[in-house]
């Protein structure tokens, strides 16, 4: 969900004005994805990487994540998605811990779309919890193993991973599970992704061959 700080600065707004309105867009897209039949839906919301932000910037998303969460849960029981997080949350604070849990809680018994927030993810981080997680068990460090140990591991790999705000990289975002994954990158900031956007980055999507390392029959 790449752009919201730069999207803001372009209008004159505090970059954190651009994460409000950033969050104000996940409702939509789930809506979108919905339309389509899509299971689950993943959002890079905060990454490993982003405490090297300014402390201002933080301290405010923080806020936002508490305020949010809560608020946005009861919307998304009302439409059955279920929230689950991936990442280390244990490094936040515990209120923001608790508003976490508290948002998971009230979609729990939600049976239909899976919206994933990461949170204090990164791929490589992730990969080496599973790893540590399996040394410590004494098991075998092997492809089926990690998968199984990984924050994801109730779900299936990406089919399809969208990056906006024209930036062509995934930033260390499902290293993994990403690796068959088909890559969109548009131009367009977050805050303005739109439901056109995501229509033609499905039909994009579908007129694609995916033969994962074999050939085309």
């Amino acid at each position: 969900m790449d752009g919201n700080g730069r999207w803001a600065e372009s209008r004159s707004m505090p970059r954190l004005e651009g994460h409000r309105r950033g969050a104000d867009n996940i409702h939509n897209v789930v809506k979108y994805a919905s339309k389509h039949g899509v299971k689950f839906i993943t959002l890079y919301s905060f990454s490993t990487e982003n405490w090297k932000r300014p402390q201002e910037e933080v301290d405010g998303l923080m806020r936002l994540l508490k305020r949010f969460l809560p608020k946005e849960a009861k919307q998304l029981k009302k439409n059955n998605v279920r929230l689950d997080t991936i990442g280390d949350v244990s490094k936040f604070s515990d209120d923001v811990q608790n508003a976490i849990m508290q948002s998971k809680d009230i979609t729990a018994e939600c049976d239909g779309i899976v919206l994933i927030l990461a949170l204090n993810y990164g791929g490589r981080d992730e990969i080496i919890r599973s790893v540590n997680a399996l040394i410590n068990n004494n098991e075998d460090i092997n492809e089926d193993n990690i998968s199984n140990s990984l924050d994801t591991s109730k779900y299936p790999d990406p089919d399809l991973i969208i990056r906006t705000a024209g930036e062509y990289r995934l930033s260390n975002f499902l290293s993994w599970q990403s690796v068959y994954s088909e890559l969109i990158f548009l131009d367009v900031s977050w805050p303005d992704f739109s439901e056109e956007d995501f229509n033609n980055s499905i039909e994009l999507y579908y007129n694609r061959v995916r033969n994962f390392g074999g050939l085309i029959k």
